[in-house]
């Protein structure tokens, strides 16, 4: 059981063959990149003036967290209301506010467990009655939770009545979770589902990497898309889900490439992925900004979700599970300054956003 729960799903039969990124296949590059009469500048050295404040983010928190202020600050709000509003009005998404603390029963159905506990931060909680009533199934996890701990340790946990819940990666977890173990009704699918929420990440494997600014950070917000729909209908909503992430990049006027990401690049989830990356020209380089994938059965397998088949009584089947970032909100907000930065160091509000903005046109660095 151990070895299967961290075999990765079999990719589809049209994903390249690829070792790693240098394997992914570019498939569509839109919008013109901005021609600067200046030398644009990264977003790290012009968002402090602007109130993106890195050092008491650290002081408070520790490397990787930022204390965003004024207008930057609306500016990030602006960007996740602007998101949602697009998904659930234009792209038939439901709005949900999930639980961003959640089990390890969510955790392993959406294939993060076991595999990517590292990665993940868990807190420790304590048991509640209801806890207890479940029984078997939490004395296994409790068991599993603090088993190679010493003797002592144990004791103390449990003098304490502690248990284990984990912060979400991302609101995919939750959403897709949100049918665990369920039998649900052909007439209901296609179910689409998105969230604005905090997502956390220790970052383990990243070690190095975007250390400066706000690219990779422990807690950040993110639009999240979650669709649940038939095994034939899968393929035509990965499109759909992407198409729908796209949409905000051309919203913005964001230059951006889609690629359809490798066997070596693809997550372990994933049967089939396409990734958005969008231009930074203070980096001169593309960046991910969303990633969307078609998980197939892969996930239901892991939660044991199933939809009856309709006009068949006793016929049932997995669904299949997509997931897709609609957009990351910092990676966008990064995108926006270092896109719309102008050479006085202020930052122009793109138009998609002014309504969100409470009559700020323009963010002006601090005296």
């Amino acid at each position: 059981k151990a070895a299967l729960e961290i075999i990765p799903n079999l990719p589809a039969a049209d994903v390249p063959d690829g070792a790693d990124e240098a394997g992914n296949r570019v498939e569509k590059e839109w919008g013109d990149k901005r021609a600067f009469d200046f030398a644009p500048k990264e977003h790290a050295d012009i968002a402090p003036a602007l109130g993106m404040d890195f050092e008491t983010g650290a002081r408070l928190s520790g490397a990787r967290f930022t204390f965003l202020r004024g207008g930057m600050a609306r500016l990030h709000r602006a960007l996740g209301q602007f998101m949602l509003d697009v998904q659930t009005g234009e792209h038939g998404y439901a709005e949900c506010n999930p639980p961003v603390l959640v089990g390890d029963d969510a955790m392993y159905g959406t294939d993060k467990l076991p595999k990517f506990a590292d990665d993940l931060f868990a807190i420790r909680v304590p048991r509640s009655q209801e806890d207890a009533a479940f029984g078997g199934q939490n004395d296994r996890i409790w068991k599993e939770d603090f088993g190679s701990a010493s003797t002592e340790l144990r004791e103390r946990l449990l003098h304490f009545n502690l248990r284990r819940r984990w912060l979400i990666p991302t609101s995919e977890v939750s959403l897709t979770a949100s049918v665990m173990g369920e039998l649900l009704d052909e007439a209901a699918l296609p179910m689409r589902l998105t969230a604005l929420t905090l997502c956390f990440r220790s970052e383990a494997g990243a070690a190095g990497r975007d250390t400066r600014g706000f690219i990779r950070q422990h807690q950040f917000e993110k639009c999240e898309l979650v669709s649940i729909v038939r095994p034939e209908d899968s393929e035509a909503e990965h499109q759909r889900m992407t198409r729908a992430a796209e949409t905000i990049l051309e919203r913005l006027a964001l230059p951006y490439r889609k690629l359809l990401l490798c066997t070596g690049d693809m997550g372990f989830g994933a049967r089939k992925t396409y990734d958005l990356e969008v231009w930074l020209p203070g980096q001169g380089a593309y960046r991910e900004i969303s990633s969307c994938s078609n998980t197939g059965d892969f996930q239901a397998r892991r939660m044991n979700t199933r939809y009856r088949v309709a006009g068949e009584q006793k016929k049932t089947e997995f669904v299949h599970t997509l997931n897709g970032s609609g957009l990351a909100v910092g990676r966008t907000l990064v995108a926006v300054i270092e896109n719309y930065q102008n050479a006085d160091g202020s930052v122009t509000v793109p138009d998609a956003l002014l309504p969100y903005m409470g009559g700020i046109t323009r963010l002006e660095p601090a005296a």
